[in-house]
């Protein structure tokens, strides 16, 4: 089977659940097949948000993020139910389990995604017959289907397994590109969200075909760095690694709560905000990442909302910080009318260990001080790996966690935590 694999190249799989928080709750409960079935938060309230909908529900234009109140009046019959993570994460932690079986070159993208590098998994097959062993064995042993992308790099893979679903299978070569993607708007770009495709549109960009061939001087004025980036891609140029330990696909962390009445006292405010900060900072610890912009949100009492962003000097993680920069913001775009919700987001992901800080004359003689201790640290964990020493925040320890727990994610054993759970309830 070697033959069938690249000499020079690699084979990047990109393995995408399909309506996955939906097909979970029907494997664990198979009277839902074929029925139009939604996920959503705030059941019991009209106000509720679909978070995602199976596909016989999509047929009558229910879509995600949509209210719930206009799903309902799209499909009279629509089952809904809350999500269940226990569940869902169970049910990733199998599917998951089930890819490390052909490489163990496997990088989780979020909770129900992930990349798969089988250049060197020739033993199992060709590159197409481990495709189908996959998509088999996820349908069999979990009840869930999946789409898979073969492409020769990560933006090509995940570009692919979008566009047969579900249950497809799909390969996309270098060679396509002219012809399947060149020709397809920006906006159906993987990585080119609403606002950017209308800003390549102001310089004449509408087609991927157009980015592909676009001035790269305009580009990055209108861009930045993004903008060359978005033009290797449209070329089907993508060199990143498939990494297990990668965050690289987290957008942003952020958190958000809605007050039970309208208020405009500011220290109220305040207190909220430093709330918020703290939640954000532990999810920050939890994922080792820094914040290079800090974004907040106010909703009025009115629903009127308004978003806006600081880019930072040097990226930031702790608590302190988050709040400073929250507060900041906060005051300077508050109109003082009374607030209902707030948010604080943090975007520009970097990994911690990655960030490189622009020092000044004030933090310059601190940082100083640190430099031995920080070369000791660097050459510990360039010998023994990254995560030979953590800081003690950051080592999260799952008190439902026993050594020894079986790993095997099969239906009977979802449909089994499932009762377990619900008798737990």
């Amino acid at each position: 089977m070697k033959e069938m694999y690249p000499k020079k190249g690699r084979v990047i799989l990109h393995v995408d659940m399909n309506s996955f928080y939906a097909s979970v709750e029907m494997a664990y409960d198979p009277s839902l097949k074929g029925k139009p079935l939604a996920i959503a938060g705030n059941v019991e309230e009209r106000r509720g948000i679909i978070v995602t909908c199976s596909y016989e529900a999509r047929k009558f234009g229910v879509k995600t993020t949509m209210p719930l109140w206009e799903a309902k009046k799209l499909c009279p019959q629509l089952i809904v139910k809350s999500p269940n993570f226990d569940r869902y994460r169970a049910a990733s932690m199998g599917m998951f389990e089930i890819l490390r079986t052909y490489t163990e070159l496997v990088e989780p993208v979020s909770i129900d995604e992930g990349y798969m590098d089988i250049s060197e998994s020739y033993e199992f097959g060709s590159p197409i017959e481990i495709a189908k062993s996959i998509q088999k064995r996820i349908l069999e042993q979990l009840d869930l289907p999946c789409s898979i992308g073969i492409a020769p790099n990560k933006f090509l893979a995940k570009t692919a397994s979008d566009m047969k679903k579900p249950l497809g299978i799909t390969i996309l070569r270098k060679r396509d590109i002219p012809t399947i993607l060149w020709p397809l708007n920006t906006n159906e770009m993987h990585g080119v969200g609403k606002k950017t495709a209308e800003k390549l549109k102001t310089i004449g960009i509408e087609t991927i075909g157009d980015l592909a061939k676009a001035n790269e001087i305009q580009l990055k004025s209108l861009l930045g760095i993004n903008g060359i980036r978005l033009k290797e891609r449209a070329n089907g140029i993508d060199q990143r690694m498939v990494d297990p330990e990668s965050i690289e696909e987290f957008k942003s962390i952020g958190n958000s709560t809605t007050l039970p009445r309208d208020v405009s006292n500011q220290q109220e405010l305040f207190h909220v905000l430093e709330s918020l900060a703290e939640t954000v900072s532990i999810r920050f610890k939890r994922k080792n990442v820094l914040a290079s912009t800090i974004c907040i949100t106010i909703r009025y009492k009115d629903r009127k909302t308004i978003t806006r962003s600081k880019k930072l000097l040097n990226p930031i993680g702790q608590k302190e910080e988050i709040a400073a920069f929250a507060k900041q913001l906060f005051l300077k775009h508050w109109s003082g009318d009374p607030v209902r919700l707030l948010g604080i987001t943090g975007n520009d992901l970097i990994e911690h260990d990655h960030a490189v800080k622009q020092l000044d004359l004030f933090s310059y003689e601190q940082d100083a001080k640190k430099e031995p201790l920080l070369k000791t640290l660097s050459s510990l964990r360039d010998k023994y790996g990254k995560n030979i020493i953590e800081a003690a925040g950051a080592h999260q320890v799952d008190p439902n966690h026993k050594i020894g727990t079986a790993t095997s994610f099969n239906k009977d054993f979802l449909r089994s935590r499932a009762k377990k759970n619900e008798e737990e309830v």
